[in-house]
């Protein structure tokens, strides 16, 4: 569909209230949808430097003002179809929609909540910013969405992150005051997806409006309790409703009196084309902001940033010890079974009838043989030697093992027994007969320089992976092999006789 018809396809209703809300910008707000699409991606601090990256990059990029990852790329790229998408180099993601974790600022070493979080693309661009340490919560209830999120953490290497597909209410009370920062891209009614997705269009009404005003008020209160003192709260949403946005916002400040709304940190690098406030906008918001599409290159957001003072809720710092864990089995890359229906193990009845003090003492001594296993496995049998440091200080992360699945967890995870978790942490591997297979997930979070067999392809050869196909390979060359192209990985084979086996995940195979 041409831009041109779009303005066509735009309910009256919406017009009409645009006309009223932005005065003498209407035109230019219109006029917008006639433009150019923008399109962009962000690239990926876990896997390569912002220098690295672009020396590797086939693409003509210009840089997002207003993210530090964010580069605008032309349409006829489609870097969603280059070997480097599936590497997890880079992130496809609309311009304006990395403002919001701009403005959350998450930091290393921090618990930090993505509550509405699927596809993944605000999820990474945090898991970017922590560098890996600290924990990061990632929720999508909708099932299908949150089997994507799950994918997508994994195919950016992402290692801190744990994947829920919860209610709201149900994460608030297992987490009492335990976020340091929550990120609430709320569910909307899309109106800065109409030129991305005109299907949006004919499901916006002013019902639809009023419902999702709604919803985003109770999943905003949820969240608040789920932040500790002094912490951040960032609201945002893809729409241009009032009532979505700064009367959602109103009515929260006014009914919790223990959050403010405070200026961003980074509000000056939205400059030009500033995203100000319209101009009838809720009084005393100033300190939220609107990225508009007629004023910068973007398709349009929301922001709003909050902060938390008063006293921590009763039972928080129990919620935070960081040496709890998970008691419930799993299988990686769907919800746990036992999780979903609270079944426990027979292991977990044997633990509860011992005193415990005993239970846990045998959990440390499950721990360190687990610890000293996955250690074996990744620095002897895989070279990995950069990870020996990782595995010698348990600060940041924890080695468990469900059932037959081994993963790295971050050491400030909850118990989450109980919960419908799809991933973790991220996956180690497989215990097979006395051997560890390793995961995919693991292999999207080496880098070439952690060590190991390497064996660097071409283009081509790299779409024959992503294929399933088998590869040539040095015939002195034996054993697990990270496959890598343009330096980033791609998955693992085996080399076996001069051929390297593929081991490339099938439902994944294009």
């Amino acid at each position: 569909m041409e831009n041109t018809d779009l303005t066509e396809m735009l309910p009256q209703a919406f017009l009409a209230r645009m006309r009223a809300q932005m005065g003498t910008e209407y035109d230019a707000f219109l006029a917008s949808y006639s433009g150019e699409r923008q399109y962009g991606l962000r690239y990926n601090p876990l896997k390569a430097d912002r220098e690295t990256f672009l020396a590797r990059m086939p693409f003509a990029l210009r840089a997002v003002a207003w993210a530090e990852e964010g580069f605008y790329y032309r349409a006829q790229e489609q870097p969603g179809r280059h070997p480097l998408h599936e590497a997890g180099a880079y992130y496809i993601q609309e311009p304006s929609a990395m403002a919001a974790v701009e403005i959350l600022s998450p930091q290393p070493g921090e618990a930090v909540l993505d509550l509405c979080a699927a596809p993944g693309g605000k999820t990474t661009q945090i898991a970017g910013r922590m560098q890996g340490q600290g924990l990061l919560v990632s929720n999508e209830i909708i099932p299908n969405r949150a089997q994507i999120l799950s994918r997508n953490v994994e195919r950016m290497g992402v290692r801190n992150c744990i994947v829920c597909q919860e209610t709201p209410a149900r994460l608030a009370a297992r987490f009492p005051g335990f976020f340091d920062r929550v990120l609430v891209d709320a569910p909307c009614s899309g109106e800065g997806m109409f030129r991305k997705d005109p299907d949006a269009i004919a499901e916006w009404s002013e019902e639809h409006v009023r419902m999702c005003a709604a919803r985003q008020y109770e999943i905003l209160s949820q969240a608040a309790g789920m932040l500790r003192d002094g912490g951040v709260l960032v609201y945002s949403t893809c729409t241009f409703s009032v009532e979505e946005n700064e009367r959602v916002i109103d009515r929260f400040v006014k009914e919790h009196g223990d959050f403010v709304i405070e200026a961003a940190p980074r509000c000056a690098s939205f400059s030009p084309g500033r995203a100000d406030l319209v101009e009838n906008a809720v009084d005393g918001l100033e300190a939220a902001m609107r990225l508009m599409p007629h004023r910068l290159a973007g398709e349009g957001h929301f922001i709003a940033r909050l902060r938390r003072g008063g006293s921590r809720p009763a039972g928080a710092e129990q919620t935070q010890r960081a040496d709890t864990y998970i008691t419930a089995a799993g299988q990686p890359g769907a919800q746990m079974a036992a999780a979903k229906a609270g079944v426990q193990t027979t292991a977990a009845k044997a633990g509860a009838r011992r005193g415990p003090e005993r239970q846990e003492r045998a959990r440390e001594a499950a721990e360190r043989k687990a610890r000293e296993r996955v250690r074996l496995f990744l620095t002897e049998e895989m070279g990995l030697s950069s990870w020996d440091a990782i595995l010698d200080n348990d600060r940041y992360y924890k080695v468990r093992t469900l059932g037959e699945q081994i993963y790295l967890t971050p050491a400030a995870m909850t118990d989450l027994n109980g919960l419908k978790v799809l991933r973790p942490g991220l996956h180690i591997g497989t215990e097979r007969k006395n051997r560890i297979e390793p995961a995919h997930a693991l292999a999207m979070a080496l880098r070439a320089e952690d060590g190991g067999s390497v064996m660097e392809v071409a283009e081509a050869e790299a779409q024959r992976y992503l294929r399933g196909e088998s590869l040539p390979c040095d015939p002195h060359k034996k054993g697990w092999t990270l496959i890598t192209y343009a330096g980033y990985s791609l998955g693992f084979g085996k080399a076996v006789d001069g051929q390297m086996k593929n081991h490339y995940p099938k439902g994944l195979r294009r």
